[in-house]
Formats: C-alpha cells, structure tokens, sequence
C-alpha cells in the first residue's frame, strides 16, 4: 500500500473516531453524558436502565478499539502489533467494564471523579493515545 492511500485511510479513521464522539448523543444511550457536562458533584446519579447503557457502552467501545485498531495497522503495518493491540483492549475490556458496573450498581458521590475517568477510558479512544507512541518507541528502540 502506497504511502498516500495510508495516510488518507488514517485520516479517515481518525474522522470516523471524531465522528462517533460528535453524534454520541445521538448513536448511543448514556445519561452519564449530560451528568458529567454539569456539576456533577453536588447532584445525584442520573437514573438509567443498567442493560441498555452496559450494551451501548460495550457498542461505543467496539467501535473505538475497531477504529483503533485500524489506525494502528496502518501506522505501523504490522500484524503482531495489531495482535498484541487487540488482546490489550479485549483485557481493558473486561477490567473497565467490571469496575463501570460497580461505579454504575453503586453511586456514591465521592467515587464520581473515578467513575468519570473509568468511563472515558471505555468511551474515547485514549488507548489509541497510549499505545501509539508506545508501539513508535518500541520501534525505534528495535
């Protein structure tokens, strides 16, 4: 693959990433999005339907490390990186998952600032973030 088609499929996918974050509202139940845009500290857990919001959480998760891991691919063109990526977000997965329906089943106000970032992690591409210089300095280091 040519070094234009690359960098204009990165492009892409990074289009698609804002995307999804744009039409969130839209694309997927969660009434934890209006919660943390307002002080969330001095009010109550917003109600929700536990299934629908796991399911849509699990959905926007899919999405991203898809997405990811696209980007991934093409940056580097390596399919053990792209191996290795995936396991890392699979056990991400399942940690952030369990610790969000604890933070979900079990509102208290004091936990809400790590509730807040648990769910980022889930809702926004930041292992992208992480894991794109890791891979480029592993690299550069063989």
């Amino acid at each position: 693959m040519n070094k234009t088609l690359r960098y204009i499929l990165i492009v892409f996918l990074i289009v698609l990433l804002a995307m999804v974050r744009q039409f969130e509202d839209f694309l997927f139940y969660d009434p934890y999005l209006l919660f943390f845009k307002n002080d969330y500290l001095y009010i109550d857990s917003p109600r929700q339907e536990t299934l629908k919001l796991v399911l849509n959480t699990t959905l926007r998760y899919g999405i991203n490390t898809a997405l990811s891991l696209g980007i991934i691919f093409l940056v580097f063109m390596e399919l053990s990186i792209v191996r290795f990526s995936a396991v890392l977000y699979g056990i991400a997965y399942l940690v952030l998952i369990v610790v969000f329906l604890y933070f979900v089943l079990n509102p208290r106000k004091e936990d809400y600032y790590l509730f807040f970032n648990i769910r980022r992690f889930l809702i926004q591409p930041i292992l992208l973030l992480l894991l794109l210089p890791a891979f480029y300095y592993y690299k550069l280091k063989k």
